[in-house]
């Protein structure tokens, strides 16, 4: 009869509140789970895989939405914490991780440079990566640091990622969190003033932005007509012109008096010219008889 009394079920009433309690229960591991580990704090699975197909340019288009960053060009502290997070998204692709791990590795990262947004000193960063480092050694799950998907060499590579690109660095980063950089608006203000023809009713084809083709066929105004008479006159002028300019005396101008002055100094300098030839052909001329003369009386 006493074993049959344990083995009496619970009341109907009581039953909901037990389940209940094993909900709740539930629902507290999962939060404990969610809250020791470092997958999917930054990056949910969804984010990752999409990520993971994509090239370095659309990556950092995609992390720069993530990450909420809106003055990437003219901002130096965005543009670093981007090139950073890019860089750390791409080396851990390039590892093999899987989504999980390359989630986590992204949360750690995350981590490390708030820690440096904190001021939190170079030693005491490092002591903190290390301690959550440390717990994948560890064979109980109270002891892990919730990155226990990743494998032992697998730690060591992240390790010294960091030590190469944040820890030895580290100056930099604090000056990047903790000066604040003035920024310089460069700007350069011309002044262009453009002529409008008051006998045209539409500006000129550089201000309308149309090309001059266009401009002169459809907006500019046709040329006036001219009458009969107008066009008669014209073309006598002009074969009037060419007939003067045909017939035209090259010498008008000169006196008689200029031209006999002008041959003159023309004359004189040719039968100079030739005097002072004739005369040097002469004296070589009389130079090499001497020589012969010589040669003569000495044989």
């Amino acid at each position: 009869m006493a074993g049959k009394d344990k083995m009496k079920p619970l009341p109907k009433s009581q039953m909901p509140e037990i389940q209940v309690q094993e909900k709740k229960q539930n629902k507290d591991n999962e939060a404990s789970e969610k809250e020791h580990t470092f997958a999917w704090k930054f990056l949910s699975h969804s984010q990752v895989s999409m990520l993971s197909e994509l090239s370095v340019e659309e990556v950092q288009k995609k992390m720069e939405d993530i990450l909420q960053f809106k003055n990437c060009q003219t901002c130096l502290k965005e543009a670093a914490l981007l090139d950073y997070y890019v860089s750390g998204f791409w080396w851990a692709k390039e590892m093999n991780f899987t989504s999980q791990q390359i989630s986590g590795f992204m949360t750690l990262l995350r981590m490390l440079l708030e820690n440096a947004k904190k001021h939190m000193s170079l030693v005491d960063n490092w002591k903190e990566l290390a301690k959550t480092m440390a717990g994948i050694r560890q064979s109980s799950p109270a002891g892990k640091g919730g990155i226990e998907f990743f494998s032992v060499d697998q730690a060591i590579s992240i390790i010294d990622y960091f030590k190469s690109s944040l820890f030895q660095h580290y100056k930099l980063y604090e000056f990047l969190f903790s000066q604040p950089r003035d920024e310089l608006v460069l700007g350069l203000e011309e002044n262009i003033e453009v002529i409008k023809p008051t006998e045209f009713p539409f500006p000129a084809p550089l201000e309308e932005g149309l090309s001059s083709d266009i401009y002169s066929q459809f907006i500019a105004p046709a040329p006036a007509e001219q009458s009969e008479d107008e066009m008669g006159k014209q073309d006598y002028d002009e074969r009037t012109s060419v007939t003067e300019a045909e017939v035209k005396d090259p010498l008008e101008g000169y006196t008689m008096e200029d031209v006999k002055s002008v041959l003159g100094l023309v004359t004189r300098d040719v039968i100079g010219n030739l005097q002072t030839e004739i005369s040097e052909k002469l004296r070589v001329q009389e130079e090499t008889y001497i020589v012969r003369m010589d040669r003569l009386k000495n044989s």
